[in-house]
Formats: structure tokens, sequence, C-alpha cells
């Protein structure tokens, strides 16, 4: 039987591809001999991104339990060369989708945003 330490290790591009997608995890632990990785992300692109990472370290899901939930309105904080479209295109998988972003967190002018603003994940 892995240990703790040894699945996460071994699922560790799904947690980072959780990060990539903007998951919120809230609990990762062993449950028996299983990983157990529970979240929250903003979109359905992050849900299927994440399943898709799950599926190419172990398709028969034999060591792992994922539960993965969509979530709008989850916020993120704007970082340097961050763009509206940069952001929808990494969290909702479509950089047009900057529109509902803007309008989801009262942004008049999407080609104006500030490091270190809060914005919400529609």
């Amino acid at each position: 039987m892995a240990s703790f330490d040894e699945l996460k290790a071994k699922y560790n591009s799904v947690l980072d591809k959780g990060d990539d997608v903007g998951m919120t995890v809230q609990n990762l632990n062993a449950e028996g001999d299983k990983l157990l990785i529970r979240g929250v992300v903003p979109s359905e692109h992050g849900k299927n991104a994440i399943w898709d990472a799950v599926k190419a370290v172990d398709a028969s899901l034999s060591d792992v339990i994922v539960d993965v939930n969509v979530q709008s309105g989850l916020k993120y904080t704007v970082k340097s060369g961050d763009t509206l479209s940069k952001i929808a295109k990494r969290f909702l998988g479509d950089a047009n989708a900057y529109h509902s972003i803007a309008k989801a967190s009262g942004i008049d002018n999407p080609d104006r945003i500030d490091v270190g603003q809060e914005i919400t994940l529609p």
C-alpha cells in the first residue's frame, strides 16, 4: 500500500493542473489506500482539465478519489502580466469569455485591470 506522500507525488501533475485552472483544494488526504482530492473550480473547463490530468496518470482510478465541483463566483487576484483574456483562457478555457469576467467583476473597461485587483470568475 502506497503512503500518502507517495500518492501525492504520483498525482502531483493533477494538483499542478488544479492550480493552473484555479482549483481551491478543500481536502487532500488518504482515504484507506487511495488519495482523496476534493476541491472546487470556476468552470467546467477546469473540471475537465483536472479529469484529463487524472486519466493521464492512472485511467483506472485505482488509487485516487477525485471530487471536483464547479462553483461560480470564485475570486482571483490579478498578477503582473495578466489580462482579462489571459485569465479567461486559463480559467474558463476561452479567451473571448473576458467580457463575462468583466461583467461579473463590475469592470467597465476590460482593457484596464490592476495588479492586486480582485476579480470574480463567473
